[in-house]
């Protein structure tokens, strides 16, 4: 069954849940850097970005009543692979380790004409 999660920091640009919770696992759907104060993306360095990113995906977490640390599996989708080092460099600090399993993937574009978005997976 699926138990939908919304999170009003988060932002959806079509027809989908912020989250899901399917029990023991919840499912965030991908988050671009929107800033939730403006409506708009996040100016600054992908590293700013990709901080939006987590901030947006960690209040959908937090809904769920889970964090940073339930978090098993990450998808990074970059339409810049020149971005990797500075994003890489943010990941390393909102996860401890063990860190989450990551798959990091060179897209042609993204909603809104961000630069980046990201998707995970947590566990109770």
């Amino acid at each position: 069954m699926r138990k939908p999660i919304t999170s009003p920091t988060a932002s959806a640009v079509g027809p989908y849940s912020h989250g899901i919770d399917a029990g023991s696992l919840v499912f965030c759907s991908g988050q671009t850097p929107i800033d939730p104060t403006t409506g708009s993306l996040a100016a600054g360095t992908v590293g700013d970005r990709t901080d939006q990113c987590f901030d947006n995906l960690f209040a959908v977490l937090a809904d769920a009543g889970l964090g940073p640390e339930h978090v098993i599996k990450v998808n990074v989708y970059l339409t810049d692979m020149d971005d990797f080092e500075g994003m890489n460099e943010v990941y390393a600090t909102r996860f401890s380790r063990p860190f989450p399993a990551r798959t990091t993937i060179g897209v042609a574009s993204l909603p809104l004409g961000s630069d980046i978005e990201i998707e995970l997976v947590a566990q109770r």
